[in-house]
């Protein structure tokens, strides 16, 4: 008991005087996050757009397959990727295995069919009616688009924030690529496993916190997504 009241007391006493490995951690996770995020979000919004809103063929086996990717083992995809970009793989030139940016594609992959599955749900959700009042308003296809887009911009966000949850706790795959080096690829999850077996609990205790913190935020800003949401909705039905 002593010891797990040590290790909470030291673990603040990182957090309070800005320890710079402790810093350093966060920082890159949240780096590393938030970019494949971001490409997550510019390829996965297109994409299920483009499927709630043409018909296309094939577009139940997109859908279906976008949907088993929203379940993907986090360590399939990094052992695929780590095949890929190893010396021996189709893609060693790059020189990207243990890099950051093996990370990044590997939190893009995981979190890109959960975007895309997302939006594309949110848009086929919008009422039919301002699809239709955008057409008679004489837009223009990539209008009636944004129009419908704005119109489920909640739940889209929704979606966006569900993604980013997802990469943020993820430590599969990202161990795989990204190889855990001290001072360059080490994130949150992963020095958390490793700090844990090492017997070292109050950095992985710190962080911890910190992960918790970041998850409480997640969930508070999708509760708000989701009651704008339906009060957008109600607004628009009442007028």
């Amino acid at each position: 008991m002593n010891s797990i009241a040590d290790g909470f007391t030291r673990a603040f006493g990182l957090m309070v005087t800005l320890d710079p490995e402790f810093l350093q951690i966060v920082f890159l996770s949240l780096q590393v996050s938030g970019t494949a995020l971001v490409l997550a979000t510019c390829m996965g919004l297109p994409l299920g757009a483009f499927l709630a809103l043409r018909r296309v063929p094939l577009r139940g086996l997109a859908l279906s397959l976008l949907n088993t990717g929203m379940g993907l083992p986090p360590v399939v995809v990094g052992l695929f990727l780590y095949l890929l970009l190893s010396r021996s793989g189709p893609l060693g030139f790059l020189a990207l295995l243990y890099t950051p940016a093996a990370m990044i594609v590997a939190q893009t992959i995981l979190a890109l069919p959960i975007v895309a599955s997302l939006s594309h749900a949110a848009i086929v959700s919008v009422d039919p009616v301002i699809r239709q009042a955008a057409l008679t308003l004489g837009a223009t296809p990539l209008q009636e688009t944004l129009a419908v887009i704005k119109e489920a911009r909640y739940a889209i966000m929704a979606g966006v924030i569900a993604g980013f949850g997802r990469v943020m706790a993820e430590v599969g795959a990202i161990l795989v690529v990204g190889g855990n080096i001290a001072g360059y690829t080490r994130v949150m999850t992963t020095t958390i496993a490793l700090e844990t077996d090492k017997g070292n609990f109050e950095l992985a205790i710190a962080l911890g916190i910190i992960l918790l913190g970041v998850s409480l935020v997640i969930n508070l800003t999708l509760r708000l997504m989701q009651r704008a949401g339906r009060v957008g909705s109600a607004i628009t039905s009442w007028a």
